[in-house]
């Protein structure tokens, strides 16, 4: 703190000249589980989360308390950590027992506990570089005890303790606003693909055409094409079987305008293929896409294997407008998709499948309409859970009821959901810059406060609260009796709580 320009009626002293005592906990024994079935909270470095805690996570009986190295903390008492979680520092609003990792600070009832607070959450990257270990940092008591402390006289640090409780409220207050903003655009986006599969985001689009064409026609002379072209009699049998199935209008939970169909995808796309189940490696001559690489229905190309074995090349390569479907995963993200775009060559893994598009479907309308709140629906019923996973077979997948438009619809609706989601990721772009911000703002508050900043034309109007007995030098003197004036204080058998 040398280097910084403080008041002139402040003075920097140690952490240890405004304390009156520090005091530390311990951990009652696990072995005896009576010890954690207690109501007297118990605080460790999980619970140094929250600026103010209402409660902990584990709470100890009192026999814990009474056979353990803990102590019972009073009420606003700050706390920091020691271990772990280095810089943090809570004032609980209840009194709690606390374990090793934790450390009590007493101030002198001539130092705001408030103000100390605020200071140590200045310095938090300081605290942070004074930890030493490997695995787990820790602080020596010492190096806290010798942190600098901008000592200013008792009634400016009440001054800054709510000026600080104020601006920084304020800037609470804008990081929590900021916050929910991406709640309310995924909701946006799903809303945008709601009515993409819905028709509702291209109605107008159709009203203004003077045309529209025949899509039962158009399947008809697909499904010909394609039963037409199998290169084996199986195959031409197995696809007639296909084509010849009825939709189960029930699955449908979109109302669809009249010159769309509903079809089941299976007939919209060339046969599905699951991916490579053979093991990849971390290098090799061509990525193995996995189902980690597909995220918010685009690809992800980081964390990636690889094969450079030529038969599964060949046999599993894609080719630009695939889309690659989750078939196996958790619950919440079974059914998730990707398309391919041929940015590089590329397999897939056998947790994905494969979805060729037939002429009359976009892949990234099929894109869209799976990552709408409907084609996740249909996931969520027809998936076959088991003890963590939940799969989606092909079969299953194709028979995914898809609302269809025309392909001059698809287009239509593709390039207004893409430019809707580019408006989205916009804003999303400018809310993370502006919570980069506020983040930094915080900390710059913080600064201003202990340099004085905040409470420059206070010192100028209560020159007599800054003077005299009022001063950080008559402060100081007054702590440094009251230490001298403390005794030992004896350890208590029952309520352990430490008072200063």
């Amino acid at each position: 703190m040398a280097e910084v320009k403080l008041p002139k009626s402040w003075i920097v002293s140690d952490l240890n000249s405004i304390l009156l005592c520090i005091v530390g906990g311990g951990t009652p024994s696990k072995s005896n589980l009576s010890y954690y079935q207690g109501n007297i909270p118990w605080m460790s470095v999980k619970d140094m989360n929250k600026n103010i805690l209402v409660d902990t996570i584990d709470h100890i009986s009192q026999e814990a308390v009474d056979n353990s190295s803990t102590n019972v903390i009073p009420a606003g008492t700050p706390i920091i950590a020691t271990r772990m979680s280095l810089g943090k520092i809570v004032m609980a609003k209840f009194d709690s027992a606390i374990n090793q990792d934790l450390k009590a600070l007493f101030p002198s009832a001539s130092t705001s506990s408030d103000y100390l607070v605020y200071w140590y959450r200045s310095i938090t990257r300081q605290i942070e570089q004074l930890g030493t270990g490997t695995t787990v940092k820790g602080i020596r008591l010492e190096n806290i005890k010798a942190l600098e402390f901008p000592v200013a006289p008792l009634a400016e640090q009440k001054v800054i303790a709510d000026k600080l409780d104020i601006l920084l409220a304020q800037v609470e207050s804008s990081k929590a606003r900021l916050e929910r903003i991406p709640k309310i655009l995924k909701r946006f986006r799903q809303s945008v693909l709601a009515d993409a599969v819905s028709g509702k985001l291209t109605e107008e689009w159709r009203e203004a055409q003077n045309h529209y064409p025949n899509l039962v026609d158009e399947l008809h002379r697909v499904a010909d094409s394609v039963v037409a072209n199998a290169p084996t009699n199986a195959q031409k049998i197995k696809l007639s079987k296909v084509y010849s199935e009825i939709e189960k209008p029930i699955l449908l939970t979109v109302n669809v305008p009249k010159n769309w169909i509903i079809c089941n995808l299976a007939k919209l796309c060339e046969p599905f293929s699951y991916g490579t189940s053979a093991k990849s490696k971390s290098d090799g001559e061509i990525p193995v896409l996995r189902m980690g690489n597909l995220q918010n229905g685009q690809l992800d190309w980081s964390n990636l294997v690889y094969t450079s074995d030529k038969q599964e090349i060949e046999k599993y390569k894609l080719s630009s407008g695939d889309v690659l479907f989750n078939r196996t995963n958790s619950p919440e993200l079974v059914g998730k998709t990707a398309i391919y775009k041929g940015e590089r060559k590329a397999i897939y893994a056998g947790y994905l499948i494969k979805a060729r598009c037939l002429e009359l479907l976009l892949p990234d309308y099929l894109n869209y309409a799976l990552n709408s709140f409907y084609g996740k629906d249909y996931c969520r019923q027809v998936k076959s859970d088991g003890v963590s996973q939940s799969n989606i077979n092909a079969q299953k997948l194709g028979a995914f009821v898809l609302p269809l438009p025309s392909t001059e619809e698809q287009t239509e609706i593709v390039n207004r959901v893409e430019q809707l989601f580019a408006y989205a990721d916009t804003i999303e772009q400018q809310v993370q810059n502006a919570l980069m911000r506020v983040n930094k703002l915080s900390q710059s508050i913080l600064a201003k406060a202990f340099r004085g900043e905040l409470t420059e034309q206070w010192r100028q109007e209560n020159p007599d609260l800054i003077s005299g007995d009022n001063s950080a030098e008559a402060l100081l003197a007054k702590i440094k009796a009251e230490r001298e004036a403390m005794q030992p204080t004896k350890k208590k058998t029952r309520a352990r709580k430490v008072t200063a």
